[in-house]
């Protein structure tokens, strides 16, 4: 069954912006003219500023009174309801893109007096796009998606982020009772595949930012996964300072577990 016709124009909008950015990303790809470092770790390219330009533009087209949160301008002009708020992504996994690893997508939210309602997650070089509306589904190229939890465990594929500091043992517990660990570079894609069950479990301590997650959250858990911060709090919070956040997604039968693994020195 197809997603209802009667789908939210916030959500149309968002698609369609989605698609702008990622035109952008696939004609540049392997194609750059300028990199530069944000931090020592951290880039931003042109194909960063120019997604996020068509993004905006299309918002405003719109909702031209809805406030913009985007990570490489922030809020793009002053909030005229501020009940209303889209956060932005443009490019997910610069670092990826800038060295030619087709694994980042674009990540675009309407949050609503501060709760996520609407999300999307398109990945360009596979062109799916992931959706989902609060309180009414999930949804991968327009057809519903479901977290399909396994029994066990040790069956099960988690995307593991740690800090290399003070985590050895919890790392390895965690690698331990899990199948396969993986870190892909995107956060925005990997959360949003717990949705369809192609991760079973998202883990990332800190390090996170609104944008990242945003649209990706909702979609984990309109699919049916229990999404929280590492310390079983709620995982969203628009007051947040970059790069503050951290997520522990799984099914409810494994999320317990998996905290407690954290909890453990």
């Amino acid at each position: 069954m197809s997603r209802p016709a009667d789908r939210s124009p916030e959500l149309r909008v968002a698609e369609n912006a989605a698609r702008a950015a990622a035109a952008i990303q696939v004609d540049r790809y392997e194609r750059l003219e300028r990199i530069v470092h944000k931090s020592e770790k951290d880039l931003v390219t042109e194909v960063d500023h120019l997604s996020e330009e068509a993004i905006i533009a299309t918002i405003r087209e719109a909702f031209p009174d809805d406030g913009i949160l985007a990570e490489e301008s922030g809020h793009s002009r002053p909030v005229v309801s501020p009940g209303r708020l889209w956060v932005v992504d443009p490019l997910d996994g610069t670092v990826n893109y800038a060295n030619g690893i087709p694994f980042f997508g674009v990540s675009i939210a309407l949050t609503v007096d501060g709760r996520p309602i609407v999300g999307v997650v398109l990945d360009p070089m596979r062109d799916e796009l992931f959706s989902a509306i609060r309180d009414t589904g999930a949804w991968l190229d327009g057809e519903p998606i479901a977290h399909t939890p396994k029994e066990r465990i040790l069956d099960a594929v988690v995307h593991l982020g740690l800090p290399r500091t003070g985590f050895a043992r919890r790392s390895s517990r965690i690698r331990k009772a899990a199948r396969i660990t993986r870190s892909m570079g995107s956060a925005t894609l990997a959360l949003a595949y717990l949705a369809n069950g192609r991760f079973d479990a998202y883990i990332q301590w800190s390090g996170l930012s609104t944008w990242d997650v945003c649209a990706a959250g909702l979609i984990a858990e309109e699919g049916g996964a229990l999404v929280t911060a590492p310390d079983g709090g709620s995982w969203f919070d628009l007051a947040r300072a970059p790069r503050s956040i951290g997520i522990v997604a799984a099914s409810s039968g494994h999320h317990a577990t998996l905290l407690e693994m954290l909890r453990q020195h």
